[in-house]
């Protein structure tokens, strides 16, 4: 090997390495909402009830081993505060919705307030304290 390909292939695994860690680093964080258009709900395919404040939409694929533990903290939410609720939505079966929020990677959980504009986005398994932290929540009695 030439002097020249052991500096490109030291170069090329150092980016890589520092790429690993900011995605590492991101994974599960939440984000401020990326647009201020209304169409969450419609996106879940379904309506706000009448106590309903907050929807989690979680936009998740079939072979997705952290989508499963996502699926079951946000359900344990979802039970636990009243006026929220959890909507699992497949990409594989719905392709629409990922690309109408630009979401390349799953499990992303997108928040939606009653209006259907989005609170917060979470790449990857939330943070349940910083999940809870972030939304507006109401305890159940």
């Amino acid at each position: 090997m030439s002097v020249i390909g052991a500096v490109v292939l030291v170069v090329v695994l150092a980016v890589a390495t520092v790429i690993g860690f900011v995605l590492r680093r991101r994974n599960g964080t939440i984000r401020s909402a990326a647009t201020e258009e209304r169409h969450g709900w419609d996106l879940a395919g379904t309506a706000p009830g009448p106590d309903d404040r907050v929807l989690l939409l979680q936009l998740s694929s079939p072979i997705c081993t952290p989508c499963e533990r996502t699926r079951e903290q946000l359900g344990a939410l979802a039970a636990e505060h009243a006026g929220v609720r959890h909507v699992d939505v497949d990409i594989a079966e719905r392709p629409e919705v990922a690309r109408a929020l630009s979401v390349m990677r799953t499990p992303t959980t997108v928040a939606f307030d009653r209006t259907g504009t989005e609170l917060l986005r979470v790449g990857g398994v939330p943070r349940r304290d910083e999940l809870i932290a972030a939304l507006p929540l109401e305890e159940t009695a």
